[in-house]
């Protein structure tokens, strides 16, 4: 199907829906290296007319990459829910977002909305939204998972304690989960980018995150970021695994380019849940996602890069994740050039993400060859609080010293805790309490002093 519309005496045609929803996409490198931007503002602008008068149920018929030959699409059309999509299925694209920004769109209908939505839905509202937009409709959804504590609740920020060594040294580890816990972090998960991805180191790292777990009786969960085969092997080997990791993306092939499609994330769900680690609840998968990770696998087809992140949220979907967080600029400035294109992306995101009921968090980052600085992560950062992000990450001194990027710190979690009056996950802020690492009162304080069994950790690691 052919679109167009005039705009400043000029007429602009749209071949497909995917063309539309390209060039209706603000501004980013990603989609100008792929050939599919639009060319100018005014075509932008067009574009995004031409969408805002777009049924929402010409999603349902038009698919952006064939249902034949791509597995994500047929996981998106087959899973549809007419019934949760009925209350919205007369609205356009513009009529959705007016729809969004009432009264009428609150916690209760979001989340029963959410399985009528598809991805492609979600990106085309996305499109037409201002930043304030997608924070004030994102901080509507609420989205709540739990394994061995509760993350996404109102009012909450949860984080992810990111200890990486270069060499895996567990010294250098253990003293970054400390470092971590004493400022609050890691309700989320603490989690491990491994250097290595053998089966012995990764399950030397997994034994090594469920000690100081279970010997401080912390009520978090662990995570090595391997690969799903290699988490599968490290289960039937009787390994302590906590949640399986994965990176996803939007289309089969590009999944492909990972190693896993739907079964083998099926397989790694059920290898987890076989296990029974979790104490308050059975979600146990964690994914990662990025813009731009298929048009790098050239497995794009043509689509946007935003759409096709958006896409990655069903595939996420189907499992019932605790935690998937799109690492938003790490892919670096071929796909989001500059500081703005990185605020943009990583609020688009998390809209959609939770839109599509998702559990979203955000690795605020940047590469050091981008066009951004720190101060674009704290306007970002304060952005996804506001609009009510699930968890970001925590790493010592912002700087991640084994993948080597520019992420957030422990005090960066802290900030945004105290300026938007958000707590920690309910289990892990009683247990910083009970430890003295918190002060027991309802502002977030640090103790004065080190809590006695972590004085006697860090002297054992000296």
């Amino acid at each position: 199907m052919r679109y167009s519309h005039d705009v400043g005496g000029n007429r602009y045609t749209f071949d497909s829906l995917k063309d539309l929803l390209a060039k209706a996409s603000p501004a980013r490198s990603g989609d100008y290296l792929a050939g599919v931007a639009a060319g100018h503002d005014e075509e932008r602008v067009a574009a995004q007319m031409v969408l805002a008068d777009t049924p929402l149920s010409t999603f349902l018929s038009d698919a952006v990459v064939p249902y034949e030959s791509d597995e994500v699409t047929r996981l998106i059309i087959d899973g549809h829910d007419a019934q949760a999509f009925a209350p919205v299925a007369h609205l356009t694209v513009g009529g959705f977002r007016d729809w969004l920004l009432s009264d009428a769109a609150n916690e209760a209908t979001l989340k029963a909305l959410a399985p009528g939505l598809t991805p492609e839905m979600a990106a085309a509202v996305s499109k037409i939204c201002r930043v304030q937009d997608l924070i004030l409709i994102a901080q509507k959804c609420r989205v709540v998972t739990k394994f061995r504590n509760t993350i996404g609740l109102k009012k909450r920020l949860s984080t992810r304690l990111q200890p990486n060594h270069p060499t895996d040294d567990p010294t250098g580890i253990a003293a970054s989960v400390v470092d971590g816990l004493m400022y609050g972090s890691g309700d989320a998960v603490i989690g491990i980018n491994p250097a290595t991805d053998s089966i012995a180191a990764v399950t030397t790292l997994v034994e090594m995150l469920d000690e100081i777990i279970r010997r401080y009786d912390i009520p978090t969960q662990s995570c090595v970021l391997t690969h799903v085969t290699t988490s599968i092997e490290a289960i039937n080997r009787g390994a302590p695994l906590d949640l399986v990791f994965q990176s996803i993306a939007g289309t089969e092939a590009a999944n492909s380019s990972f190693g896993v499609n739907l079964a083998v994330l099926q397989e790694g769900r059920d290898a987890a849940l076989g296990l029974q680690r979790g104490t308050v609840g059975e979600n146990v998968m964690y994914f990662e996602t990025g813009q731009g990770s298929a048009l790098s696998a050239n497995a794009h087809h043509g689509v946007d890069q935003q759409t096709l992140e958006a896409r990655a949220y069903a595939v996420a979907r189907k499992f019932e994740p605790l935690l998937v967080n799109t690492v938003v600029g790490f892919i670096g400035p071929e796909y989001l050039f500059d500081g703005r294109q990185i605020v943009r992306a990583g609020l688009e995101d998390h809209f959609c993400g939770k839109l599509l009921g998702v559990p979203m968090g955000c690795d605020i980052c940047y590469t050091n060859h981008a066009e951004a600085d720190q101060n674009d992560m704290d306007v970002l950062l304060t952005l996804l609080a506001a609009a009510g992000v699930s968890f970001i990450m925590g790493i010592p001194g912002s700087d991640d010293i084994m993948l080597n990027y520019q992420t957030t710190s422990f005090h960066d979690a802290l900030y945004a805790r105290k300026v938007l009056g958000l707590q920690p996950a309910p289990e892990f802020e009683s247990w910083l309490k009970e430890t003295g690492i918190f002060e027991a009162d309802e502002e977030i304080r640090l103790a004065e002093s080190l809590p006695k069994p972590f004085r006697h950790a860090l002297e054992h690691l000296h």
